[in-house]
């Protein structure tokens, strides 16, 4: 039986388990954190392929290293999807339709913000470039509260352990539809649509991170979406990719990218989305 690496142990591992099981794949934990590494001595387990490269960038060298891992998302494309900002400069360029973004380069003055700020309507969305989970995201209603948001960022961006000093600034899409695309080998596998309870949109929230609260639920995607999402995947060369769709009355973007994205109940997914994700591990693995 072939054996797949899983460096997380969460929703995805204990999803994967069962279908891949029964076609032929084993699922094994590769814990990434949380451990010391013998890098003097062969590793013990055998592993044959990885899923995703973990997002211990070094840890991740090593452990590609000890045991001689192809992964079917490998460092590149995990780190090509983590840069929100390089995703949409590459889908922008490749005609898709993305969000009104500026990126900027902490520590950055006041006028050049307000500069940044004014081609923008109010109220904008502030994303730190390199957050997951909707982590850090806020909104900035008026010019004084994007200021102190900055001020923030930039005393965040001082500590010297802080990697990416970037941030976005992002229009604001309200009553946008939230959708999460699951791309396998290049075609669409399924999607959910996100949503915030109606008690919580109530109160003034307006993330739709499942992490956050937010309900996902399986929906029929129509088929310009499935192809946005597919030409997403394929501008960027992720094998295996969560596309984040926003979608207005008038406007469909891209809006985020996942190289490691949570696997969901099987019934939110294409019929087959098992099938084609095992043929793409076998193929990683060489087989």
């Amino acid at each position: 039986m072939l054996r797949l690496a899983v460096t997380t142990r969460a929703e995805t591992f204990d999803r994967l388990c069962d279908p891949l099981a029964d076609r032929g794949i084993e699922v094994a934990h590769l814990p990434a954190e949380g451990r010391t590494i013998d890098l003097s001595a062969p590793p013990d387990e055998r592993f044959d392929v990885g899923f995703v490269y973990p997002s211990r960038t070094q840890a991740g060298a090593a452990l590609s290293a000890l045991h001689d891992l192809p992964w079917v998302n490998g460092r590149e494309a995990v780190l090509t999807s983590r840069n929100k900002g390089g995703v949409l400069a590459t889908l922008g360029a490749a005609g898709l339709p993305v969000p009104e973004t500026t990126m900027v380069s902490s520590p950055v003055d006041a006028a050049a913000v307000a500069d940044a700020a004014a081609d923008l309507s109010w109220p904008v969305v502030v994303k730190p470039n390199s957050t997951t989970r909707g982590t850090g995201v806020t909104k900035a209603t008026d010019l004084d509260s994007l200021l102190g948001v900055i001020d923030y960022l930039d005393l965040v961006h001082d500590y010297r352990a802080t990697g990416d000093k970037t941030f976005l600034l992002q229009e604001y899409l309200p009553d946008a539809h939230d959708y999460r695309v699951m791309v396998v080998d290049g075609r669409y596998a399924g999607a959910v649509e996100r949503r915030l309870p109606e008690t919580d949109r109530a109160a003034g929230r307006w993330k739709h991170n499942v992490h956050r609260g937010a309900e996902a639920a399986g929906v029929d995607l129509d088929p310009a979406l499935r192809r946005l999402a597919e030409r997403a995947a394929d501008a960027l060369d992720v094998p295996y990719l969560g596309v984040d769709l926003l979608v207005t009355d008038d406007r469909s973007v891209v809006a985020e990218t996942n190289a490691r994205p949570t696997v969901d109940a099987a019934t939110k997914y294409a019929p087959d989305f098992y099938d084609r994700l095992a043929g793409l591990i076998r193929r990683t693995a060489g087989e």
